[in-house]
Formats: C-alpha cells, sequence, structure tokens
C-alpha cells in the first residue's frame, strides 16, 4: 500500500508540475469562475461544474456574469477552459476544487448542505490519486469531520487512495489592486503528502502559497479574517451611534485617527454587512466553539451590533422624515441608492440595502432604488418579494417626486450632484456627499 501511495503521489505531483493534470472547478460563482480561469491561462486544462444552467448560458455566448473576469478573460484561455452541468465529467479529473456556498440557515447556525452534497457526487465519480481541494469558507475541523468521511464512503481512503486539502478562497470584489493570481493563498493538507499535492498545484496557478500545518489551521485563517473585520466594523459602527448622540461626525473621527502612523487601522461604519463573508463567517466559528463550551461572547455582540445597523438607519431616516415633513416613514417616496453590497460592483450577497428595502415597505414607504450595477434585484435566498424588481432609471429620478433619498452603496457612477438637486433630506451611510465635496446643508450622515 504504501509503494501504491508513494507512486500515485508521484504521478499527481508529475502532471501538476507538467501542467497535464486536469482541473474540475465545481461552483463558477464569485470564487469559482475566477480560479478556473486562472488555473485555465496557468496551463492547466480546466473543466467548470454548476447546478445554474443559466451560467453555462452565459459562458456559451462569451459573457462573463462576474465583475472580476471579463470577456476577454474567457476569450484568452479558449480551449483550455470549458464548463458543463454534467457532474459525470469529474470522473477524468485529477484536481477537483470545491467553491460553493456556505451560508446560514434561518437559525444563523452553519449550513453545509452544498458542501455535503457537491463531495457525494464527487464520491461518485472520484478516482484513485486524485485531489480534492475545498475552498468554501467554514468552521474548523470541516474538511476531516466532513469531506473525508463522505469522500471515503466509496472505498477511497484519504492519505493512500486520494488526498485532500483546504485552501481558502480570498476573493475581493471590486478590488482593483488585487486578481486571484496576485492574493497571497493558505494551502494545508490532510496528511504531508497532500499538503505537497495542495501546494504545487496551487503554487503553479498563483504567485505567492503559504502553507499552515493543517486544513483545521487553514480553516481557521479565513474565519480569523473576517471575524477581525466584523468586530472592527461592529466597534465603529458603535461609535458612529455614540458619536451622533453627541453630536460629533464619526467620520471626521475617523479621518483624524487615520492620520497616526502606527497603532490605529482605519474601519468604516455603514447600513450593515454584507457580501458573503463578513455577516456569516463570525457564526460558523461560535456555533463550532459551543462543541467545546467555550464562549464567543465579544464576537457575538460584534454579530448583533451589525445585524441591528438596518433598523438603527431606517429609524434616523424616519427621524429626519418627521422633522422635514412631519409624517415619517408612512406614505413615503423613498430613494434607495445603491443596492449591491459595496461600492462599484454587481454583488448583491447579503447586502444589506435589501434589508433596508423590507423595513422601508414594512414602515409603509414606497422604496425605488438606482444602482448603476444593478439593472433589477436577482433571485436571492431571502427576499423573494422583491425578485425581479428594476431600478429606476437615472433620467426619471427628477420627476419622481421623493420625499428622501438613502444612500446605502457610494457607487462612484452615481452623479450625487443630481440628487442633492432633488432638494429633498438626503441620508447617507457612507459618507459619499462629503467625500465628493459637496454641499451638505440637506444631507444627514448615519
Amino acid at each position: 500500500m504504501a509503494s501504491g501511495t508513494i507512486q500515485l503521489d508521484a504521478a499527481l505531483m508529475q502532471a501538476i508540475t507538467d501542467r497535464r493534470a486536469r482541473v474540475a472547478v465545481i461552483g463558477l460563482g464569485y470564487v469559482g469562475l475566477p480560479l478556473a480561469v486562472t488555473a485555465a491561462r496557468a496551463g492547466f486544462a480546466v473543466t467548470g461544474l454548476d447546478i445554474d444552467a443559466t451560467k453555462m448560458t452565459s459562458l456559451d455566448a462569451g459573457t462573463s456574469y462576474i465583475d472580476a473576469v471579463s470577456d476577454a478573460d474567457l476569450t484568452a484561455v479558449a480551449g483550455r477552459f470549458d464548463w458543463s452541468t454534467d457532474f459525470a465529467r469529474l470522473a477524468g479529473a485529477d484536481v477537483i476544487v470545491i467553491c460553493v456556498p456556505t451560508p446560514l440557515t434561518r437559525q444563523r447556525e452553519p449550513d453545509l448542505s452544498f458542501v455535503e452534497t457537491t463531495t457525494r457526487t464527487i464520491a461518485g465519480h472520484l478516482r484513485p490519486g486524485a485531489l480534492v481541494v475545498l475552498e468554501s469558507t467554514t468552521w474548523p475541523g470541516t474538511t476531516r469531520e466532513v469531506l473525508i468521511p463522505i469522500l471515503e464512503a466509496e472505498g477511497l481512503k484519504s492519505g493512500a487512495d486520494i488526498f485532500v486539502g483546504f485552501s481558502p478562497e480570498r476573493e475581493d470584489p471590486g478590488n482593483t489592486s488585487f486578481r486571484t493570481a496576485t492574493i497571497p493563498k493558505i494551502v494545508a493538507g490532510e496528511g504531508a503528502m497532500a499538503g505537497d499535492l495542495t501546494e504545487a498545484f496551487y503554487g503553479a496557478v498563483v504567485d505567492t502559497v503559504v502553507r499552515v500545518p493543517d486544513t483545521a489551521t487553514a480553516e481557521a485563517v479565513k474565519i480569523t479574517e473576517n471575524i477581525f473585520r466584523a468586530v472592527n466594523i461592529a466597534l465603529v459602527n458603535e461609535l458612529k451611534v455614540v458619536y451622533d448622540a453627541m453630536g460629533i461626525d464619526v467620520w471626521e473621527v475617523i479621518r483624524g485617527a487615520a492620520t497616526k502612523p502606527f497603532g490605529y487601522m482605519p474601519f468604516y461604519p455603514g447600513p450593515g454587512l454584507g457580501g458573503h463573508c463578513i455577516p456569516i463567517d463570525p457564526f460558523y466559528l461560535t456555533w463550532r466553539a459551543r462543541e467545546f463550551d467555550v464562549p464567543t461572547r465579544f464576537i457575538e455582540l460584534a454579530g448583533e451590533i451589525n445585524t441591528a445597523m438596518p433598523r438603527y438607519v431606517i429609524d434616523r431616516l424616519r427621524a429626519v422624515l418627521d422633522g422635514a415633513t412631519g409624517r415619517g416613514l408612512n406614505g413615503a417616496d423613498i430613494l434607495l441608492v445603491g443596492v449591491a453590497y459595496k461600492k462599484n460592483v454587481s454583488d448583491m450577497r447579503e447586502s444589506p440595502a435589501m434589508r433596508l428595502m423590507q423595513l422601508l415597505e414594512e414602515a409603509g414607504a414606497k422604496a425605488q432604488f438606482l444602482d448603476p450595477h444593478v439593472p433589477e434585484i436577482p433571485p436571492m435566498r431571502e427576499y423573494g418579494q422583491f425578485e425581479a424588481r428594476a431600478a429606476i432609471a437615472p433620467e426619471d429620478v427628477a420627476a419622481a417626486g421623493f420625499d428622501a433619498v438613502l444612500i446605502a452603496t457610494d457607487h462612484d457612477a452615481v452623479d450625487y450632484a443630481t440628487l442633492l438637486d432633488l432638494g429633498c433630506p438626503v441620508v447617507d451611510t457612507r459618507n459619499a456627499i462629503a467625500n465628493r465635496g459637496l454641499p451638505l446643508t440637506q444631507v444627514t450622515k448615519v
């Protein structure tokens, strides 16, 4: 068995080194599609697999549906990258990378159903000598305790017949300073050989690889990165509430503090947390920690603060309207500016703007939205009532008669001066107006 294992390991290592290894990427979303294209650019033959046929239609037309991948990127890897909804094609893969969602349940507990279903599918097509790598963010121990038992159910043994690794995704939609290939990649394997193979594969695809001792450590690295951001955003969101009560502009406080060249890192408040990682990942660790009877009060408090921010914003908007019109939100026409979760992207995952829209309509307001990157609300796991709602055209804004403007996402392509020309109150959760040097007469920073 030892000799066979060494032969399998050596054969795959040589195939990776020579770029002969056939790669399958499962999940062609914000993580999987950039990875698939990057691996193909590195010289590998890559098959992308996804259950969403609409993605296949778009790719067939040579059209990317992800901001981080251009149509030209797809053209550049023609002949080395193909795609399918037929998971039987896994049978020919040497390296299989899992890039599927890891959301939360309605009870805010980890939902690994996508990972588990995908792994079962892989197990049915897995051949000896293959490397399986999970990229989906999850709780420490998932690779060892969830993936490997499923993969071994068909009789192949991890570390002997197959190799299993973990390498957390680090995509940052809208960040033009980094691409998949230039973001340092954390890698680990279950056992030394799996670690070597995982390191070799990613070392052939990206510029920098950072190996850590085991998959649980790698899983903890990603959780830690996002908890760091979530906790610091919660801190500045709480400071925003405190300073607002004191009549102090938190944005000016941050601007001043950020001039210190050491011991301070600026984080910025907002209407809530968005994206797939920061609103979700901390709860994966708090859930896991309960199994060890370890409290995570600090992390949970940060989650509570960030989750409460949309309601705080709506309460402040209500107060502004009370002062301006005396009628509050009931019957008010509100323009919600920006529904993507961050500026200059179309990514709607966990966008706090959707919670704002829900709260507005629950309060009796009519909410329309303006977003140059989102022409209509896409299907989402939550907020199905808003699916296919179309954005208002910029040229129609002036005639719509809005009672207030609520800026949730500060896209650069929005004409903020035109919003001020509407003459109604503007509630700005992103400091978008001040950042552009525009007058603040009718603006309330929240």
